[in-house]
């Protein structure tokens, strides 16, 4: 079964005019900038956060309801739907619907449903919210909340923890990743800066945890800390292995232990392109990963051997969670399976269109050439 979702289907979000999308464990979206893969990235995190209790902060923080639309000055809603497969069951869908109202928004419907038997032509409702009326399934029948409720938050993310199938999805879906962008690596940035330890399952979207992260995998992940080090090894030569070496104030720093060098290089010593590696190779590794992870040009900096071995890394990942993947290389694109692309190009009103390259009957051109190679020559559809 697929970790995460199966399917995201966008109506009037931005560039995502009218996308259906099937989800696997590992997808990576291709296509030239503007075209809408950072899109659906975004979207995800926005639906994240409503999850979450945050949906009016989140469309603050993004400049109003009016910056979400797709910028046609006829869209005026904005329709999501999720779809999580079931083992032994019909998958739960979640659909949501903004509308603009005056400078803000309104939910104008919100459901999340399943199709419990074959012999039903109507799904069986979890929620069920409709303008004002909002209304929850308990016990087999409709109720309604009881609590001081936030009408510009969604039903979902105030459903009663007892109830249990809506719940699940709502864990799910708050526990996608913020999105990770290219890495802060200037000179005083967290990265590069010894750090206080401190309980950290993930790196940080800023590496801001990066050294809690990796001596925790050292101490109690044994195997994933020395399979991180042979990518580091198999990345770079000369590597040995990482230290954590104590500065003043109780602070760790990060050592690289070269064997062209007496002594560690520091992390405030190491090559941009380096320390991205390490940053998204612990990622890639972290027990405490998210159940979706969210990742944004993650070849910034990477010299074609590192996009080889990431790719391996992103493919074990996918086996413990759903990654989403937004990229312009098509030197990381050689080394991906067709099944894992989704290629990305606009439509003649400058929509969003989205084709999973396994789709594309590419087993004749695969014989001579690599998908790269296929995208440049714009045999995947898709303008490079």
């Amino acid at each position: 079964m697929v970790p995460g979702f199966s399917r995201l289907a966008v109506k009037g979000y931005r560039r995502l005019r009218d996308v259906d999308l099937e989800l696997r464990p590992l997808n990576v979206l291709i296509g030239a900038n503007g075209v809408g893969k950072s899109s659906v990235l975004d979207v995800l995190d926005l639906m994240a956060a409503s999850a979450g209790a945050n949906l009016e902060s989140s469309i603050t923080e993004l400049g109003g309801m009016a910056s979400l639309l797709t910028a046609d000055g006829q869209t005026t809603d904005m329709v999501v739907s999720l779809q999580v497969a079931q083992d032994g069951a019909a998958p739960l869908d979640y659909e949501i619907k903004l509308s603009s109202k005056g400078y803000g928004y309104e939910i104008s419907y919100e459901k999340m449903m399943q199709q419990r038997t074959v012999k039903s032509s109507t799904p069986f409702k979890y929620i069920d919210s409709i303008g004002s009326r909002i209304r929850y399934q308990h016990s087999g029948k409709f109720v309604e909340p009881n609590w001081d409720y936030r009408w510009l938050e969604t039903s979902l993310s105030q459903v009663p923890k007892m109830y249990r199938e809506a719940e699940s999805f709502r864990r799910l879906l708050a526990d996608v990743s913020e999105i990770y962008h290219a890495l802060d690596v200037k000179g005083r940035s967290p990265v590069r800066m010894p750090q206080a330890l401190s309980p950290a399952r993930t790196p940080g979207t800023n590496g801001e945890d990066l050294l809690s992260c990796l001596y925790m995998l050292r101490e109690t992940e044994r195997d994933r800390f020395e399979a991180l080090e042979d990518a580091l090894k198999a990345a770079f030569p000369t590597f040995q292995r990482l230290e954590f070496p104590p500065q003043s104030g109780g602070l760790l720093t990060l050592g690289w232990r070269d064997e062209n060098f007496t002594r560690p290089i520091f992390a405030n010593e190491l090559s941009e392109g380096t320390l991205r590696f390490i940053w998204l190779a612990t990622l890639l590794q972290s027990p405490g990963l998210p159940k979706v992870v969210l990742i944004d040009e993650p070849e910034v900096s990477l010299h074609p051997e590192m996009l080889r071995l990431l790719s391996d890394l992103m493919r074990e990942a996918s086996e413990r969670t759903q990654l989403i993947v937004a990229t312009h290389s098509d030197r990381f694109v050689r080394f991906l399976k067709p099944e894992e692309l989704i290629v990305c190009d606009r439509d003649d009103l400058g929509g969003a269109t989205f084709n999973r390259a396994d789709d594309l009957d590419l087993a004749m051109w695969m014989d001579e050439y690599t998908l790269d190679q296929l995208w440049s020559m714009g045999r995947l559809g898709a303008r490079p």
